[in-house]
């Protein structure tokens, strides 16, 4: 069976420290703080799949928020001109 793939959609905002924190409202759990906000894209899905994986193997249902990526994607990229 084929991996499900969701669209998680992350906030990013800038700590005092000048790090940055990201949090997806829709897996509650999901927090990745770091140096970049490329940092923090590049962790984020990692520590999805590890929520999720540990949701799964608990038994626990996985939020109802979680929308499937369906193709074609959309998506959004940051560039720094």
């Amino acid at each position: 069976m084929p991996r499900q793939r969701y669209i998680l959609p992350i906030r990013i905002e800038e700590l005092e420290d000048g790090r940055y924190l990201g949090r997806c409202d829709k897996l509650p759990g999901l927090n990745v703080q770091a140096d970049s906000i490329q940092e923090v894209l590049r962790l984020a899905p990692k520590v999805a799949r590890s929520l999720i994986a540990a949701m799964r193997a608990k038994g626990v249902p996985l939020p109802r928020r979680l929308t499937n990526a369906r193709m074609p994607l959309r998506v959004q990229v940051l560039v720094s001109a």
